[in-house]
């Protein structure tokens, strides 16, 4: 009999192996605000890989409100919602992003996986169907996974695929609830809501949205890809929002009916047993909301960035992907060059940008996922653009 093998050697090979396939992760030590500059190990360079869309994360006025909050709340929240970390920050900011989601209530998570963990297995459970886009996050998968439903994953955004699922099972489920990225995540393109939502009818299934990358960024007053779709909450009755990305702050919340926000609070685990966020955190965000609704002047420069690079890719024959939004993937497929291209952007140029491997994307189409913020200027946009024709004839001659 052969003793039983360490921790270490039972490990040690497979992470031997990610590094062989150019699938290790490493991270960066960052020393700065979030910025179109950072200082990361201790150099300066060219930021395009953040989700701080609107340049928030570091607002003055936030910053302010966050001492603000803290000078009167403290800083940890004490114990979870239902226990006694509830604070009149938090209730306030939910009745506020209720108001701009345009949804009777809101409720508060401490992350954007976590509500999605808490919705998704509260609606759904054995018996169920969950069908969800085959590139949805990943925490709209291991939901569903975790939920105990029957999991479909339909095609990338083909609602053909999604009816031929809901026609197979429709007599075998309780409930159906489709859940899709809004803005996905990778590719930056936008699910076609108002198809879905027409199907989802149809067969008398629940559709959510998961709009981390969407809401601050389109509609009106950035209110997301529902509203850019001028669709309501008899439509999509489940909204999830992420306060982390154009907000700048921290957190993520679900809004959407009476019902459904008083049920969450019943059953979503992943709400009843975890610390409320920091409520100063709330505070900040109070102020950043405010900001976010007013920034039209951001986003209509974002808009523009976005064109001035994809034009300037265009015109220098690089493969991007069909993407309106300031997620822009650069298509490269090798895992390996992938890799090699980051890392020329970064010592050559220093410029970060962030190559994205299997298995968050299908294998063979690695890319480096470049994001723009409204703090990017055209110049810098440019020396992106000239950097980026310099490394790919370097290692994708």
């Amino acid at each position: 009999m052969t003793s039983q093998q360490s921790l270490e050697e039972t490990l040690s090979p497979a992470l031997q192996q990610r590094r062989e396939q150019s699938l290790y992760r490493q991270r960066r030590i960052v020393t700065s605000p979030q910025g179109s500059r950072l200082s990361l190990d201790d150099g300066s360079v060219l930021n395009f890989c953040s989700n701080d869309y609107l340049g928030l994360a570091n607002h003055p006025e936030i910053i302010t409100a966050l001492k603000r909050g803290a000078d009167e709340y403290g800083v940890g929240a004490g114990a979870s919602h239902l226990i006694n970390g509830h604070s009149r920050a938090h209730h306030a900011l939910e009745e506020e992003l209720a108001d701009f989601s345009g949804r009777p209530r809101a409720l508060l998570f401490s992350t954007g996986y976590m509500a999605n963990l808490g919705v998704i297995t509260s609606l759904a459970g054995k018996g169920d169907a969950i069908l969800e886009d085959r590139i949805n996050h990943a925490s709209l998968i291991d939901a569903g996974l975790l939920s105990g439903a029957r999991l479909q994953r339909y095609r990338h955004a083909d609602v053909h695929s999604l009816d031929k699922h809901l026609q197979k099972h429709a007599a075998h489920n309780k409930r159906r609830l489709i859940a899709t990225d809004g803005v996905f995540s990778m590719d930056g393109d936008l699910a076609p809501l108002p198809a879905l939502s027409v199907t989802a009818q149809q067969h008398h299934a629940w559709l959510m949205v998961d709009d981390a990358h969407g809401i601050g960024i389109i509609g009106k007053q950035g209110r997301g890809t529902i509203d850019h779709f001028a669709l309501d909450q008899n439509q999509v009755p489940i909204l999830m929002g992420t306060l982390g990305k154009a907000f700048g702050t921290f957190g993520a919340f679900i809004a959407g009916s009476e019902a459904l926000i008083e049920t969450l609070i019943q059953q979503a685990r992943s709400y009843i047993y975890t610390t409320a966020l920091p409520p100063a955190i709330a505070v900040a965000t109070h102020t950043s909301l405010g900001l976010l609704r007013a920034a039209d002047d951001r986003r209509e420069k974002l808009a523009s960035l976005i064109q001035q690079f994809r034009r300037g890719a265009e015109q220098l024959g690089l493969t991007l992907m069909a993407s309106q939004t300031p997620i822009q993937p650069l298509l490269v497929g090798d895992s390996k060059q992938a890799m090699a291209l980051s890392e020329t952007l970064l010592q050559e140029h220093q410029i970060l940008v962030r190559a994205i491997r299997p298995p968050t994307v299908p294998a063979g189409s690695a890319r480096l996922r470049i994001t723009l913020c409204a703090n990017h200027t055209a110049a810098q946009v440019d020396q992106l653009l000239d950097a980026l024709d310099a490394s790919t004839q370097k290692i994708m001659p």
